[in-house]
Order: C-alpha cells, then sequence, then structure tokens
C-alpha cells in the first residue's frame, strides 16, 4: 500500500512524496534520499522487499527532480538540501512517532545523508545506510570545463548543461539503462550551482568525518565508473562506519542483476539495528 504526501520548503516549493507501507503495522520506516537526476519512482521494487519483511519505506522527488517543483537539476544552495531533509524527517517523526527512523541515501542522495550525520548529529535516527555516495566523481571534469563553471557559478548559478552520464554505467543489466534513457521523469540537467554545491559538501565530508554517533553502513560497486568507490571507503574508514564493497558492480547496486542480495543486505542491516 502507498500513501502520498507533500511537503513545502521553506522557499515554497511543493515536494512530493510517497509512503510504500506493509499490510501490517511497520517494525521501523526508513526515509530514502534519491540520487542526481533521478526520481523515488525508480525505488519501488526497493520498497516492496521493504515491505514484505514489515517495513516501511518512504522517500520524497528532491527539488527540481522528479514530480517535485522547482528548476531541474538545481538548488539554490547546499543547505536548502539539508533543510529539505530535515523538513522530511521532521514530517515522518510526527506521522510515526513511536517507529523506529532510519535514512538510506543514494549517491547525490548518499552524500546528503552523510552530510546530515555529521552536521547535526541527530538522535531520533537509529541508523544509516549509504550506497554509491557522491563524495567524489571516479573521474574529475575537464580542468577547462571547471573553471568555465566556477565563473558561470557567480555570473548565473541557474546555467546548466547535461551532466553527461551513460546509462549504460548505471548497472551490469543493460535494461536499467534502457529504461532510464526512457523514463520521462529522468533528469540530465545540472546547473553549476547545484554540481559545485554537491562537490564541495562531498569534499568537505571527506575532510570533517569523524565517528558518526549511530551506525551507518557504507556500500559501493568496485566497478562503479560515475562515483568514486575509494572515496566511499576513505569516508567509512574515517566515519568508523562498516563499509561493504561489491564486487563488479556498477553504479546502481540496488538495480544490478543480483540486487536481491544487495536489497537484502540493506534490510538486514537495518533490522539489526531498529
Amino acid at each position: 500500500m502507498s500513501e502520498l504526501f507533500e511537503l513545502y520548503t521553506t522557499d515554497g516549493l511543493r515536494l512530493k512524496g510517497t509512503i510504500w507501507l506493509p499490510d501490517n503495522q511497520p517494525e521501523s520506516i526508513t526515509c530514502l534520499v534519491h540520487g542526481f537526476g533521478e526520481h523515488i519512482g525508480r525505488y519501488e521494487h526497493v520498497a516492496v522487499a521493504f515491505n514484505k519483511v514489515n517495513m516501511a519505506l518512504t522517500a520524497i522527488d528532491l527539488r527540481g527532480h522528479g514530480k517535485s517543483q522547482g528548476k531541474r537539476g538545481h538548488t539554490p544552495s547546499y543547505d536548502h538540501l539539508l533543510q529539505d531533509l530535515r523538513l522530511f524527517i521532521k514530517y515522518i517523526s510526527g506521522r510515526f512517532p513511536n517507529i523506529p527512523i532510519h535514512l538510506y541515501g543514494h549517491s547525490m542522495g548518499g552524500n546528503i545523508v552523510s552530510n546530515y550525520l555529521l552536521i547535526d548529529r541527530p538522535t531520533a535516527v537509529r541508523s544509516a545506510v549509504v550506497t554509491s555516495a557522491w563524495f567524489k566523481l571516479r573521474f574529475d571534469p575537464p580542468q577547462l570545463k571547471v573553471a568555465v563553471g566556477k565563473a558561470m557559478r557567480k555570473i548565473y548559478p541557474k546555467y546548466s548543461e547535461s551532466n553527461g552520464l551513460n546509462p549504460d554505467h548505471l548497472s551490469t543489466d543493460k535494461s536499467v539503462g534502457k529504461a532510464y534513457n526512457n523514463d520521462p521523469l529522468v533528469n540530465d540537467k545540472i546547473t553549476t550551482e547545484m554540481y559545485f554545491a554537491i562537490t564541495e559538501a562531498g569534499q568537505w565530508a571527506l575532510d570533517h568525518a569523524t565517528t558518526v554517533e549511530i551506525p551507518l553502513l557504507v556500500m559501493h560497486g568496485s566497478a562503479d565508473s560515475i562515483t568514486s568507490p575509494e572515496a566511499s571507503a576513505r569516508f567509512a574508514d574515517r566515519a568508523s562506519a562498516q563499509y561493504k564493497p561489491w564486487d563488479g558492480m556498477y553504479h546502481e547496486t540496488h538495480n544490478e542483476i543480483d540486487k536481491e542480495k544487495v536489497i537484502h543486505t540493506i534490510i538486514d542491516w537495518l533490522k539489526q539495528h531498529s
């Protein structure tokens, strides 16, 4: 069963959310933060797996993504993304006051969740999982492109261009890339402000990572060509988190051929820490 909801940000944007509920009272609820350019509808199969073991999953389309409002692929600042996550968690805490809450962030969402854990030190969250986090890209973009982007950020931070993502690099299951290409809610535009905000926040998390006060599982596919597995391993070490590499897997481990194993590793971790 799914339940739709809406949140309104401090700057007046409407964010669309979904709660996927099991048939019985859930033993926990996990707040999912998705990756750049995608939307929460791409996680319905994850929600099905959660619901089968009596766990609820909830997510919002981030600003500028999916069915939520905002310029595609843009944020006015990184703090706006953190404020949106705080708003989301506050809503879910009020909606489910007596149920353990967990966090699950993928790619850009892993960046946001990690920074939230380091900055806010939340006590209302039992545990967290981050997968394929965007701390660093696997390969740095050309220096000239970076220099032009920095100049544009000062002049016109909403300037956007294609992120250059090759959907075939999402999963070794080629049907995933094809579905991504044909998904009308997927967006490949990223603004200069969004790119540098996420890049700088990823580096900040690596530089300032200290022991996270709740159990944290960090996972990454070893063959990810989009975000850096080495950066995830480094963050996990500095944050005293558990690190789980997935040999031969690409960026979206939850959409790999062996995705059931990945999803149930996440579920088992969350169950152990409810």
